[in-house]
């Protein structure tokens, strides 16, 4: 964590970790955007337990909805990653330029309650697994996953801690390695990926729902925004493309790269959670998981040791990402809500506002774990209001990305604008078929 971004011209570490640092900043894992980070944040523990969850219900049937869903979120996502590097501003100070105020009071109220039930969600998950890993009570271990993460965002600057959180990226490759550790009908897969087997009622839909929400999230949107506008004040002389007269095809390439790159990673992980719980807990006729940490726990007798620890340590690392992405989000909306100087590349003296808002979401998160309030409930209602947010705010972002008023020659081409209103079309018969009953 001492060590610098290769362009931001600090002193770098003497002797071998100088080689070693050298060596790190040309590796093209350094060269990629925010899209990475916004894709594996998508899978934090509460993902990995809805993913779980669909696995060991479902089994095989539930395959189909990570084919479905890579191309819908890799459009809103692109989207969102184009409006902050076109207008240099994030997705909330787009909102307020451009729509009602109390649009932007409703979308920003609901991001920071639902992300702050998100983060109490995964801090439990993160807890309750290292209890499980090495012995330590959960509650001790959560405090420490929460600080630790609280500390580096406060403290570390974006161009340092931007590279701490694109290595963490490779805990996902866990899910991936577990399925070597098991038997996997990969014939019955290719089926059931494309010919799944239910009965679409209320309870398949509320399954399909939380797939979906937690696959195309509202959290995301934001981060996504907001660190294009970062990686952008990073470079010298980059300005945004709306007044930049250079050609702008470069980094609009770039972006599209980096966003749908970042979404198959998130989504093919995503694949192999499903996929994994399909193969062991349903096989073995366990179909109800609460938790990560407990589809952690009943991989160990089905899979083994090593996939059990696999499974286990991805957890925590992607935890690791998810929770500073779900705080980060949060101070970057409601920032430029209220017009407050915001970015994690600032000192915490000079954007006091943004950091307070991601201290009091995480603090908030962990306080949850020592009330009443399950983690688990938290979690439903997170889940709940993301639903609630994400069709309306999907609507917004696509009516932004058409504006020329906002995008300039830059507005969303034809088949990202389709993708977006297929994605929103899907997220919005999903949450209303999960209130009808029968």
């Amino acid at each position: 964590m001492k060590m610098p971004n290769a362009d931001s011209g600090a002193p770098v570490p003497a002797n071998g970790l100088r080689i070693l640092w050298d060596r790190l900043k040309e590796h093209p894992l350094a060269r990629v955007g925010p899209g990475l980070i916004t894709g594996v944040a998508d899978d934090d523990p509460s993902g990995i337990a809805t993913y779980s969850q669909a696995g060991a219900q479902f089994g095989l049937n539930m395959l189909w909805t990570m084919p479905l869903a890579f191309p819908l979120m890799s459009a809103i996502q692109s989207m969102c990653g184009c409006i902050g590097r076109v207008t240099g501003k994030g997705l909330a100070a787009n909102i307020k330029d451009s729509f009602p105020p109390v649009v932007l009071l409703t979308v920003v109220s609901l991001l920071l309650v639902a992300n702050i039930l998100n983060i109490a969600a995964d801090v439990a998950a993160m807890g309750e697994v290292a209890e499980l890993v090495t012995g330590f009570n959960r509650h001790l271990m959560t405090a420490f996953f929460v600080f630790a993460t609280l500390l580096l965002q406060v403290f570390i600057p974006y161009h340092r801690y931007v590279s701490f959180l694109k290595w963490l990226t490779l805990s996902l490759l866990a899910y991936a390695a577990v399925l070597f550790t098991v038997h996997v009908p990969w014939g019955e897969v290719a089926l059931r990926t494309v010919w799944p087997k239910f009965a679409f009622n209320s309870t398949t839909a509320a399954v399909i729902v939380g797939v979906f929400g937690t696959t195309i999230s509202p959290y995301l949107f934001f981060w996504q925004a907001s660190e294009e506008v970062e990686d952008m004040q990073a470079k010298p002389g980059a300005v945004a493309l709306a007044s930049d007269g250079k050609d702008p095809d470069q980094e609009l390439r770039r972006i599209q790269w980096d966003t749908w790159s970042g979404m198959f990673y998130s989504d093919i992980t995503a694949f192999f959670i499903i996929l994994a719980t399909a193969v062991t807990l349903h096989v073995a006729g366990i179909t109800d998981i609460d938790t990560a940490a407990q589809a952690a726990s009943a991989l160990r007798p089905l899979a083994g040791d090593f996939a059990y620890i696999l499974f286990a340590l991805g957890i925590l690392g992607v935890g690791m990402i998810g929770v500073p992405v779900l705080a980060g989000s949060a101070g970057y909306a409601l920032s430029e809500a209220m017009g407050w100087r915001s970015g994690l590349e600032r000192k915490a003296s000079d954007a006091i506002g943004f950091y307070s808002v991601i201290a009091i979401s995480v603090l908030a998160g962990l306080a949850i774990q020592y009330s009443p309030i399950s983690p688990m409930k938290a979690l439903f209602w997170s889940a709940v209001i993301n639903g609630v947010v994400a069709v309306p705010l999907m609507i917004v972002i696509i009516l932004l990305v058409s504006k020329k008023s906002v995008m300039g020659k830059f507005t969303a081409g034809r088949l990202t604008t389709v993708l977006g209103w297929i994605a929103t079309a899907v997220m919005g018969a999903a949450a209303i078929r999960m209130f009808v009953p029968g």
